[in-house]
């Protein structure tokens, strides 16, 4: 969906002004839905914590601010900057070190359906999503459900 020579085209040709804001906001409905099967496969999935199932009030927070990032004009590269090239330059190598800097240790075992991490759920929303994508490294070929667990 982001690809200029694939679905990116696509929505740059249906929405010429908001292509790029359509176009994340389908990857991430797409991986929002990848998240829920993978959650449904848990026990208690409302009682997991994942990048895409941060808590009714936070998920409705980053929507809404989402929503204003869009109505503001801004192309997404803008507000929302990576430090690694999604193009045509694109290397897994490099994003897998944006995610999980050699610096950052995240303790978690591998257990059936996913990733937990150890320790409680850090109070800082932006520290938790930090924790959560650094533990997507190394990739497998299926999600692999990073999450925490309530208590």
């Amino acid at each position: 969906m982001v690809d200029p020579a694939g679905g990116g085209d696509l929505m740059n040709r249906l929405l010429p002004k908001t292509h790029a804001w359509a176009s994340l906001e389908a990857v991430m409905e797409a991986a929002r839905r990848a998240d829920a099967m993978a959650r449904a496969n848990m026990s208690d999935p409302d009682k997991l914590r994942t990048l895409f199932f941060l808590g009714f009030d936070l998920d409705e927070r980053l929507a809404e601010r989402l929503a204003q990032h869009k109505r503001s004009g801004d192309e997404p590269g803008k507000v929302l900057p990576l430090a690694v090239d999604l193009g045509a330059n694109f290397s897994p190598q490099e994003l897998a070190g944006v995610l999980r800097p050699a610096a950052v240790d995240i303790d978690h075992k591998v257990v059936p359906g996913g990733r937990q991490l150890k320790g409680p759920i850090p109070d800082a929303p932006e520290l938790m999503a930090r924790y959560l994508t650094a533990t997507l490294v190394p990739f497998a070929d299926k999600y692999p459900l990073p999450f925490y667990r309530l208590k």
